[in-house]
């Protein structure tokens, strides 16, 4: 029995998100799995830990945390190795913008809920949503490609040759782009960083087919 419990949905980027984090520090933990398809993050169970109904939550310290970034710094300064925020203020500034763009640009008008809302208050079916989804991932994401691709501090990762928190959301946000069938090649800089941390280990972990409660898509 681990001292830390994840609430997870396997096909959730924002779960991806946190499970990247637990693997690169190396953390273990128990896997509680929500099937959001099927409205178990509404059940008075789930609520009873989240009472905003979203994963991930986790449980941790007699805390339980919710919001992936917040979760994920507070990973970073409770087991600071390795570091997923660069040391000097500059670079954490860089790195908290990269991960905003995908965080608080992309993710929250394309996440199932609003997608869901889409088609039950406007009747999109399932090609618009799609439409929906790839203009909003590809809005942010081209000018990422050029934020990356035109700064000498990009290296290996989008800061520097280790992964971290930009890493974590930009390999979590191509994997979500998959699912809707969106070509990688546009954007050359991001398929170069989503290949290197594909190649890693504790992204392979975190991956949605991994999880405990993965389905066949």
């Amino acid at each position: 029995m681990s001292d830390i419990r994840l609430h997870s949905y396997f096909r959730s980027s924002t779960s991806t998100r946190v499970r990247a984090a637990l693997a690169l520090k190396g953390l273990t933990y128990d896997y509680m799995g929500w099937d959001l398809r099927k409205g178990d993050q509404r059940s008075d169970a789930f609520l009873a830990i989240n009472p905003q109904g979203l994963v991930p939550a986790l449980e941790i310290d007699g805390l339980v945390l919710n919001q992936s970034i917040p979760i994920i710094e507070y990973l970073d300064e409770r087991f600071p190795e390795p570091p997923l925020l660069p040391q000097d203020a500059a670079g954490r500034a860089r790195v908290r913008a990269l991960a905003a763009m995908i965080a608080c640009e992309i993710h929250p008008l394309n996440n199932l809920r609003v997608l869901r809302y889409l088609g039950r208050a406007f009747g999109a079916d399932a090609d618009a949503q799609a439409a929906w989804f790839a203009h909003w991932a590809q809005t942010t994401l081209s000018a990422m490609e050029q934020i990356l691709a035109g700064d000498g501090r990009t290296g290996d990762f989008c800061h520097g040759n280790q992964p971290g928190l930009a890493d974590i959301c930009l390999y979590a946000q191509m994997l979500n782009n998959r699912r809707f069938d969106i070509d990688s090649a546009q954007w050359p800089t991001l398929a170069r960083i989503f290949a290197a941390c594909n190649a890693l280990p504790a992204f392979a972990q975190a991956a949605p087919e991994t999880q405990p409660d993965a389905v066949p898509a």
